[in-house]
This record gives C-alpha cells, structure tokens and sequence, in this order.
C-alpha cells in the first residue's frame, strides 16, 4: 500500500473501510495507521516524528513556559495547516505519546469533514480516545500479549522492555487480557506534594469463554483509585520490607480454599528510593501465568491472607 501524504487521506481510507469513523475501534484504527506508515519501521521517536510529516503536520517543540499549564502538547488547525506542539525535555515516552495522541484528536476533526452525518467525540470521550490509539500504536496487541505472558504479568518489567511508563503498561495490560481471564491490576505513586503513596491507576480483565473461571462478589476487596496503603496489606509489606512480595493463597471463603486468588506486589525502586509498586491479582487456578515472574524475581512469600490483599 502506498504512503498516504495527508491525514485527510489517512481518514478517507478508514471511513471507506469501515463505513463510518465510529464503526472502527481504536485498536483498529491503529492497526490501519502501522499498516499504511509503520509496516517493517520502528517504533521510535524518529519514526513517529516522520509520520506526522507524511500526514502534513508540522512538529514542534515548546519551552515549558510557552506550554499551556498541565499539558504535554497541543495541536492547532488553521486555514488547512496542521500544527503538533510537545513539551521540550519531556521523556521520549512522553512525546512518542504527545504526538501519537494529537494525531488522533486531530482525525477527530477530519473524521466530521468527510462524513457529515458523524458527530465528533467531545473532549473527555476524545481524550480517552486518544490515549487508547497512542497506546494501541505504541504496543501492538499480539506482541504485547506474547510478552505479558513471557515476563509473568510483570508490570515493572514490561514498562523497561518498552520504555514506556509503569501506568501505560497497566492499562494496556487490562484492555489485551479483556475476554481471556480474571485480572485485577493496581499501581501506587507518590504524590508530588505528600510523598505518600497511593492507588493512582487500575485495570481489571475477566474471562468471557467462562463465566465461571471468574471472581463474583468481592464488594471492597480490591481497592480503587486515591486508595492509601493498608496496614499488613501485600502492598504495605512489599514497601516495608522493599522487596517484591508474593501471597499464593488468599483465601475467600471458609468453606473452601480453591476459589481464591494469588497475587504479586513489586516494587519499583530507584536509587534506593521506592517510587511506585504495581500490584496484580488473578485467580489461584491461573497461578502459572505468574511463574516467569516468581522465578526471576524470588519474592519474599507472604502467606494467611483472608478476603483482603
């Protein structure tokens, strides 16, 4: 297939394709974006900055204080001329994402050109639109799935392997593993002002080929975004002891002990400053896919849980 020299093309094709741009999901337009510019190139800054130039949109970076505050990057589209601004300094991750991000924003607008009838995502479902296409350009589904697998649901080490961040990694990990099995996935960061660490990302998966291969009834168990660490939890204990930290038999019931769960804490520390700690929990039947994990990392084995992490 030939390169396509201007996003408007770009969007014409998924529109012919697909019939309208809402019919195509953000994993398929991805997909089509690696197919007509990425195909044998790769995944690199250098790259991305030559895709942008091939869909007629001119980058540039901005000093910080010519940023507008608390963003990366921003677009504008004026008179036909598309323009991609990113934050200078910022980390190669962070720009791959700025303009992998304001490429998708930008199809937004053109998607409502060529289709009228179409009504363009409002700002926060265009937002989330395009972090979702970033992340679907940046790490392709069925590599990413092979190597989820390959480093035992590792979030700390996927994120190294990419070069992306701990958070990226997490949510991208809960969207590819949707339909295949139960997952709950957290990560806790320091806050800038405090330092204290909390639950700034989760994930979670289930298993649709079998409904029952699947945790119902948890109300409370798993804890959600602004959460702080719990005393005696699996998380407290990695911090405490700054080792990964293993729990093989968190028990739910007190009837039966086969309908648990088993989950890995791992810290991230960096020099000798524990900065994050990403947490991931499945069901005790799929331990195995943990295993790569276990065996390199040799986490301290926490046992005794009861209906809490």
């Amino acid at each position: 297939m030939s390169i396509l020299n201007d996003l408007h093309a770009f969007c014409a094709c998924i529109v012919r394709k697909y019939g309208r741009p809402d019919a195509a999901s953000e994993e398929q337009k991805a997909e089509e974006l690696r197919k007509i510019y990425l195909r044998g190139l790769p995944l690199e800054l250098k790259t991305l900055k030559a895709l942008a130039v091939c869909c007629g949109i001119k980058v540039d970076a901005l000093e910080s204080e010519n940023m507008p505050r608390n963003l990366r990057g921003y677009h504008e589209i004026y008179e036909g001329n598309r323009n991609l601004y990113y934050k200078k300094g910022d980390t190669v991750s962070g720009i791959e994402n700025t303009i992998l991000h304001e490429i998708r924003e930008m199809m937004e607008t053109t998607f409502a050109e060529i289709c009228p009838s179409y009504e363009p995502l409002r700002t926060i479902a265009r937002h989330t639109a395009a972090n979702k296409f970033a992340t679907a350009v940046l790490l392709p589904r069925e590599d990413f799935i092979n190597k989820v697998y390959e480093t035992g649901l590792d979030v700390v080490e996927l994120a190294k392997f990419y070069s992306k961040s701990c958070s990226q990694v997490l949510l991208r990990m809960g969207e590819v593993l949707q339909g295949r099995l139960f997952l709950f996935g957290a990560l806790y960061e320091r806050d800038a002002e405090s330092h204290k660490l909390t639950l700034t990302y989760w994930t979670g998966s289930s298993n649709n080929d079998n409904p029952e291969a699947n945790l119902y009834g948890a109300d409370g168990l798993f804890p959600r975004k602004g959460a702080t660490i719990i005393p005696g939890s699996l998380v407290g204990m990695a911090i405490q002891d700054k080792k990964p930290c293993f729990a093989p038999d968190i028990t739910l019931s007190d009837i039966s002990e086969d309908d648990g769960l088993v989950a890995i804490a791992r810290p991230l520390i960096i020099s000798g400053e524990l900065t994050k700690i990403a947490l991931v929990v499945l069901l005790a039947q799929n331990r195995s896919l943990l295993e790569p994990q276990i065996e390199r990392l040799k986490p301290l084995t926490q046992n005794g849980f009861y209906r809490h992490l």
